[in-house]
């Protein structure tokens, strides 16, 4: 089975894009797999332990986290977590962690297992603007990224983090849905990633 989690809206805002495309994706079929859809609270600590739970109890092959990069105007697809809490802004519950390791004494950073070049290179095709992304920052995002993959290192499966724009006229809902429904279907078709450059922007 496929598990995409989202975030509930954060930093004032009343919308995030990221949760609705989860909820969207919840309960569809892709690529063969059942999909469930999951909203993870914007906190530190917190949504680790709702991510963990979903996982012990879906055991899924396949996992797509998504967060919104308000300052960002396409997909994003994150390479690397790193072991780091460094809060710009308060989470959801006012916690405000600077230079705060996510797990004591853990790995400096984990790669996605996503195949990101592929899943680019077919959301060009299909017109989306995208990019594979350096940094996932050291906010909350980067905080489940890291937790996911350190989860999927010992129990096996798939995984990784992609940051969505904010919805605009030229990127609705509809088609963020659908640009998650291919990298869904990409990660199930191909087992090695395209040996391409990243051309990177950020």
């Amino acid at each position: 089975m496929v598990l995409v989690t989202g975030f509930e809206p954060f930093g004032g805002d009343s919308f995030n894009p990221s949760g609705e495309i989860a909820l969207a994706l919840d309960g569809l079929q892709l690529a063969g797999q059942p999909v469930r859809g999951l909203v993870l609270p914007c906190v530190f600590g917190q949504s680790l332990v709702a991510l963990r739970r979903a996982l012990r109890r879906n055991r899924p092959a396949l996992v797509i986290c998504l967060g919104l990069a308000g300052g960002r105007n396409c997909f994003s697809l994150e390479r690397v977590a790193i072991n780091v809490n460094d809060a710009r802004i308060p989470d959801n519950a006012g916690a405000s962690p600077v230079d705060e390791a996510i797990v004591s004494k853990g790995p400096v950073g984990y790669w996605s297992t996503l195949p990101i070049k592929a899943i680019r290179a077919a959301w060009e095709e299909a017109g989306f603007a995208a990019e594979i992304s350096q940094t996932a920052g050291t906010f909350v995002c980067n905080h489940v990224f890291y937790g996911l993959m350190r989860s999927l290192a010992r129990s096996g499966g798939r995984g990784g983090f992609v940051h969505v724009p904010p919805a605009s006229e030229g990127m609705g809902l509809d088609r963020m849905v659908r640009a998650v429904e291919m990298a869904i279907e990409v990660s199930f078709s191909i087992s090695q990633d395209l040996r391409v450059s990243g051309g990177a922007l950020s």
